[in-house]
């Protein structure tokens, strides 16, 4: 993955449990994510709200992406890379080729590369360059049929310069990438492979172009892999990696015609930086492009359409996108990749690959690299690091599965145990909400607000988005029950609309719950989607209250 890849407490009582942190009954916000939050992470991978930056120095790998979603790149020291002398040490035999490996072409791959349901991986205790100096092929098998297991068919490999050794791969490391090939093929998944990440010698275009002709002449004609992307998060604003690139295509081409050739941009370039890659390989084109996605998921659909329309007519995937539990929930996670894959489904992108598989353990990610120091990037996992599955994992396997995502990843009735729950609060300094044990109209559990108060015109709220995305004009109903007791001020449900810069466009509100002291009444909101929506938050709203209001059972539609 790239380098940066991506919440408050009150007091517990006996009928109060915590929504989003086991220390308190308070519904927790959402802190920023290392691996992209387009800030912090624009390649503190795997910051949303997740990447660690790229310059011409060696760069670190993202911490992805978070709430603020946006972790900005880490730059890491610049690696100085020792040209190593060819060896006569044996290279991996080039597969036999059958009929089928023979009839193999750069077609048949691409729409293998368009339907791919690929996993990013690490070996959650050896992560990024650790994984081919300790290589563990038991455990990468037992990985791979996890995966496998999960619905995908597809993996995503980091193939490091530094590590296979440079300008002539290591017989080693050759063999070790072999024998990952292998390990995939046996779990009836096929490769996609990522060069020169942690990279910066632009300098040396033909030493560049000699090692990648040696690590791909192998697998030329290999069906097992699909595409190779050429650098990592590449940075077309970096005149030098410009010139480097522009020089590695053709040589590329020429050494292995049939592969598809792409490049990825980070969670901060977006959609402009796709653009700028574009617009500066006119005369070295790619067959596709590729999107790491770690930006707020509410507007996922819009951002994706502006990433089709930058590359447009070629083609995009989404090669990485993910949120970090180090810092949200594990429910929030879950939604994030819900929203996502749901977004790109309704704008055409069939290829969507989450980072990463697991989490990394303590130690897992090498010391030498800034992403080491990052926490959010430890936490990106679709599995916890000693194996257990978190909420993502059941949406990811839905997805790849065929099946439409809907809101019951949202805990709309409350009912969801901690970390599951996503909502998150707004203005809790004035006001908190806490789940409420045996207070529920159906369930156990309701979420109660007590003795809030107001900053200025706003009150506080727990708020939540739908996995549906949102266009202008679209029509939306929501509706939620609510109770009070010796209720006072404003406590209400409300849609809150935003424009893909995230500007407020204004809000629908229902009816007041009753002052005073009343049942369980449902409120409803009705409207139209403005011009320029491209995500809806529903609010359940309480403020200047001296009372105590309850609300549950929240749809969306």
């Amino acid at each position: 993955m790239s380098t940066a890849r991506k919440y408050a407490a009150i007091l517990l009582s006996s009928l109060v449990l915590v929504l989003a942190l086991p220390t308190s009954g308070a519904f927790a916000a959402p802190r920023p994510s290392s691996k992209v939050s387009v800030s912090a992470k624009a390649t503190a991978k795997k910051a949303t709200t997740k990447k660690a930056k790229k310059t011409k120095k060696a760069t670190a790998k993202k911490a992805k992406k978070a709430s603020t979603k946006k972790a900005k790149k880490v730059t890491v020291k610049k690696v100085t890379v020792k040209k190593v002398a060819p060896k006569a040490s044996v290279q991996p035999k080039a597969p036999v080729k059958s009929a089928a490996v023979q009839s193999v072409t750069r077609k048949t791959r691409l729409a293998a590369v368009f339907s791919a349901k690929t996993i990013n991986y690490y070996p959650s205790n050896a992560g990024w360059s650790a994984m081919w100096t300790d290589f563990d092929a038991a455990r990468i098998d037992a990985d791979m049929a996890k995966a496998a297991e999960l619905g995908a068919d597809n993996v995503r490999v980091i193939i490091f310069p530094q590590s296979f050794g440079f300008p002539q791969p290591k017989a080693v490391y050759a063999d070790r990438l072999r024998k990952f090939v292998s390990i995939a093929d046996a779990h009836d998944m096929t490769v996609k492979f990522t060069l020169f990440d942690w990279w910066a010698g632009y300098q040396d275009a033909a030493g560049s172009a000699a090692w990648a002709k040696a690590v791909l002449a192998p697998y030329a004609n290999d069906p097992r892999v699909l595409s190779v992307e050429l650098k990592n998060e590449f940075d077309a604003t970096d005149t030098a990696a410009v010139a480097w690139v522009r020089k590695l295509i053709p040589a590329v081409r020429t050494a292995v015609p049939n592969m598809p050739l792409t490049l990825s941009v980070d969670g901060g370039a977006g959609a402009a930086g796709l653009a700028r890659i574009k617009g500066s390989l006119t005369s070295a084109p790619l067959d596709f492009y590729d999107y790491h996605f770690y930006g707020n998921s509410e507007r996922a659909h819009a951002e994706i359409k502006r990433a089709q329309a930058a590359v447009s007519p070629s083609p995009l995937v989404i090669g990485e996108t993910g949120l970090s539990t180090a810092s949200n929930s594990e429910g929030g996670q879950a939604a994030f990749l819900a929203r996502v894959f749901e977004a790109a489904r309704t704008a055409g992108v069939k290829s969507v690959a989450p980072w990463t598989l697991y989490d990394f353990s303590e130690g897992a990610i090498p010391s030498n690299s800034q992403v080491s120091r990052i926490p959010a990037q430890y936490k990106f996992g679709l599995y916890r690091a000693n194996g257990t599955a978190k909420a993502a994992a059941a949406v990811v396997r839905a997805a790849w599965a065929g099946q439409k995502l809907d809101n019951k990843v949202l805990d709309l009735g409350f009912e969801s145990i901690e970390p599951a729950s996503p909502w998150r609060p707004y203005l809790s300094e004035v006001g908190t909400a806490v789940r409420a044990k045996g207070e529920g109209r159906t369930g156990s559990f309701s979420a109660r607000f007590q003795q809030t108060g107001r900053n200025g015109t706003n009150v506080p709220s727990i708020r939540i988005s739908p996995i549906a995305p949102v266009t202008a004009g679209g029509k939306w109903h929501a509706e939620a029950w609510a109770r009070g007791a010796d209720v006072t001020g404003t406590n209400e449900i409300a849609l809150s609309w935003f424009d893909i810069n995230d500007r407020w466009l204004g809000q629908t509100s229902s009816k007041q719950v009753a002052k005073g002291t009343s049942g369980w009444t449902k409120l409803t909101v009705d409207a139209v989607a403005p011009a320029g929506a491209t995500s809806v938050q529903l609010h359940l709203k309480s403020g200047d209250n001296r009372g105590t209001v309850w609300f549950d059972d929240v749809s969306f539609s």
